[in-house]
This record gives structure tokens, C-alpha cells and sequence, in this order.
């Protein structure tokens, strides 16, 4: 039991013995209260222990919410939550709820109502929920429209086995709890965008979710495996993101954050990647960066093949308070590879590792002279210990959150 100190020396002695007896208690209490939730943040050997402390973690997005019994009353106060670049990203908050009841995807230019997929096109905000668990097979592109959320917390719904998720040039977008996986090249076909406009979409790469040209993206808690291309790509001028407590597994280019070299639009992009788990079977890329700004605090590495962090085109990266597991490979140890291998190009690139534990022979090459403008434009939230990574990211990924109790 930690050591508890009474203020005796401000205290007014005048006060009853009944008041002391009860200030006593009450530094019992905590103290006993303080031990177990150490022993809570000690934990991290299991993902998904929902003990009675599960929900004061340290991770400021969990800790936001999951303490609400009644969490499912409440959904919306998820959009209150968020963390980083993509901190204001709103979502449906300001909407209606929609409860998605088919899973089916038979028309991509004429979906029924009660499909995702006519969900996400509405132009009006909108909260989407789930009313059981499905597996929803796109036959094309889900192609969302602005200020929309999709909150699967409560039912387990896998987007799998065909199209995934598209969000292009739209903004405040929130996608909460899914299972993404399995997603494949589609297109050369007619998809509906809104209720007032559909047209010719061509092939698409097979991304899980693909953000292009679009702003105040939140992707939170969900799990992502086995695309044709990127688990998570984000190009074309796309901003204010934040990808965080998501877990990604059996994958070889995990995360694109930039178009292409000589894309400079990309130069605004700010990306925080916080608390996420990456697993087993995962390759390179997490993520590959290009021209911006990227904060990546709090993450679990703990399986690559090739690399962890990787970019060009003179990108800044933050790197805080992560865990960094290196494989067995002797030549696979290094966290970060530059795609430029010119050093006498690349040693200016503001690369830096602050506070990250390096296990198993892993090492993070550094470079730059750590500007503090740069560096401040790579920073959205302050890191914690790296000794608490495991705790904070021991529930990665999609929830088993079941209505009526604690998430």
C-alpha cells in the first residue's frame, strides 16, 4: 500500500475526534484505491481484461467514456473525446441517429434504406448504429459524405470480403468499432455519392479506408487486417487526422500518409498516430510519410519485418513514448528507413525519438537539427511513459462493448 500523509499541520485541532476519525478513513480509501489501480496499470499482459479499473487506463480517449455504465444512452459524448490533429472532427454529433439493419449491398446507385451504405450518403449529420451484428460485403466503394459517424459499439460488424471505405474531399467524419479486413479492388462501375448525384468510379487500390482530400478524420478502435493495398491511406491534401487506438495485424503496407514526392499539397498534413497496437504479420509502413507533419505517441510495436516508420520528401516525425519491439531479423532492427538514400538529403529531415523504449537490439536513427517550429507543428498531445504503453494500449482495436454494461 502506498504511503498516505495526513495535512495534521493544517489542521484546526479544535475539530471534532469524529472529523479526524473520518479524514483517516478517507486516506485509507484512497490509498487502497491507488494501490489496485497501479496494479491495473501494471497490466499488460491481456488485451481485452475489462476488470472494474479497465476504464481508468490513462488513455484519454477510454478514460472519456467507457467509465459510463450507460455508455449506449450516451453515445454522442463519444464525439467529445477525441485526441490529437483530429481532435475536432465531429461526426454525426449533431444529428439524427440511423440504425442500419441490412447488411446487404445489392445497388450502389439505388440502396435501400436501412443499408449502411444509404446511411452514409445522406447530406444531413448523422449518428449510424447497428442494430445486431452483420458482415457487410460491398459490392463497390462505401463513399461517405460529411459530418456522419459510424458507431458499430455494442454489435460486432465486420466490413469484409469486398469494397471497403472511401472518405473523399469531405470533412468530420468519425468511424468507431469495426472489424475492416479482407478488402479488395473494385470499380469501373456506377456508385451513388448522395441522394442527388452518383457516377463512374474507376478501379479502386483495395484500401480499408482510403482518405483523399478530406479533413477532421477521427479512426478510433478498430481492427484492421489483410487489404489488397493500405490498412489506412491518407493523401491528396488530406489534414487534421487522427488514427488512434486501432489494432493492425497480417499486412504488409500498413499506413500512407502522402500522395507522391512531388505532390506538395501534402506539406499541410497533420496526422497523430496514438495508442494503437501493431500486431502480428505486419511488414513496413506504420506509417510511410510524405511533406508533413506526424506525431506518433504511445504506439506498441511489437511485430515488423522490414521496418516500422519510413518516408520521404522531407517529412517531420515525432516520435513519443512508444514501445519498439525488433524482431529477431539481425538486419531488420532499425525502427525508420529513408526511401531517399542520399544521406546528404535526408540527415536534414526532422526525425526525432523522445522518450521511446527500444527493445531487442531495435534502434531509431534521428536526424535533423530539431527545429522548434517544425517539431511544434508535429506535436498534438502530450506523450506519456513509455513504461505505460502496454497498459494504454491493451484494448486496441474493436471492443466486446454489449449494451446495458460497463464497455
Amino acid at each position: 500500500m502506498p504511503f498516505c500523509t495526513l495535512p495534521f499541520a493544517s489542521l484546526d485541532w479544535r475539530i471534532s475526534s469524529m472529523a479526524i476519525s473520518l479524514l483517516i478513513m478517507q486516506c485509507i480509501y484512497f490509498c487502497i484505491e491507488s494501490s489496485d489501480f497501479t496494479k491495473s496499470i501494471r497490466n499488460s499482459t491481456e488485451r481485452r481484461k475489462l476488470g472494474f479499473f479497465s476504464c481508468v487506463t490513462g488513455n484519454p480517449i477510454d478514460d472519456c467514456w467507457r467509465c459510463d455504465p450507460h455508455w449506449q444512452l450516451h453515445r454522442k459524448r463519444l464525439a467529445n473525446c477525441g485526441i490529437g490533429f483530429g481532435r475536432n472532427a465531429i461526426g454525426g454529433r449533431d444529428g439524427r441517429y440511423y440504425v442500419v439493419s441490412n447488411p446487404g449491398d445489392d445497388d450502389p446507385v439505388n440502396p435501400k434504406p436501412g443499408t449502411l451504405r444509404h446511411a452514409v450518403i445522406q447530406e444531413q449529420p448523422l449518428w449510424i448504429v447497428f442494430k445486431r451484428d452483420m458482415v457487410i460485403t460491398l459490392k463497390q466503394e462505401l463513399i461517405m459524405n460529411s459530418f456522419k459517424t459510424i458507431d458499430a459499439r455494442g454489435a460486432n460488424v465486420h466490413i469484409a470480403n469486398g469494397a471497403c471505405i472511401t472518405i473523399q474531399f469531405i470533412s468530420n467524419v468519425i468511424i468507431h468499432g469495426l472489424h475492416i479486413h479482407d478488402c479488395k479492388p473494385t470499380g469501373n462501375a456506377m456508385v451513388r455519392s448522395s441522394p442527388s448525384h452518383y457516377g463512374w468510379r474507376t478501379m479502386a487500390d483495395g484500401d480499408g479506408i482510403s482518405i483523399f482530400g478530406s479533413s477532421h478524420i477521427w479512426i478510433d478502435h478498430n481492427s484492421l487486417s489483410n487489404c489488397a493495398d493500405g490498412l489506412i491511406d491518407a493523401i491528396i491534401g488530406s489534414t487534421a487526422i487522427t488514427i488512434s487506438n486501432n489494432y493492425f495485424t497480417h499486412h504488409n503496407e500498413v499506413m500512407l500518409l502522402g500522395h507522391s514526392d512531388s505532390y506538395r499539397r501534402d506539406k499541410q498534413m497533420q496526422v497523430t498516430i496514438a495508442y494503437n497496437h501493431f500486431g502480428e504479420g505486419l511488414v513496413q509502413r506504420m506509417p510511410r510519410c510524405r511533406h508533413g507533419y506526424f506525431h506518433v505517441v504511445n504506439n506498441d510495436y511489437t511485430h515488423w519485418e522490414m521496418y516500422a516508420i519510413g518516408g520521404s520528401a522531407d517529412p517531420t516525425i515525432n516520435s513519443q513514448g512508444n514501445r519498439y519491439l525488433a524482431p529477431a531479423n539481425a538486419f531488420a532492427k532499425e525502427v525508420t528507413k529513408r526511401v531517399e538514400p542520399n544521406a546528404r538529403l535526408w540527415r536534414h529531415w526532422n526525425w526525432r525519438s523522445e522518450g521511446d523504449l527500444l527493445l531487442n537490439g531495435a534502434y531509431f536513427t534521428a536526424s535533423g537539427a530539431g527545429a522548434a517550429a517544425s517539431y511544434a507543428r508535429a506535436s498534438s498531445l502530450g506523450a506519456k511513459s513509455s513504461s505505460m504503453v502496454g497498459a494504454i494500449t491493451s484494448n486496441a482495436g474493436v471492443l466486446s462493448c454489449r449494451r446495458g454494461r460497463r464497455c
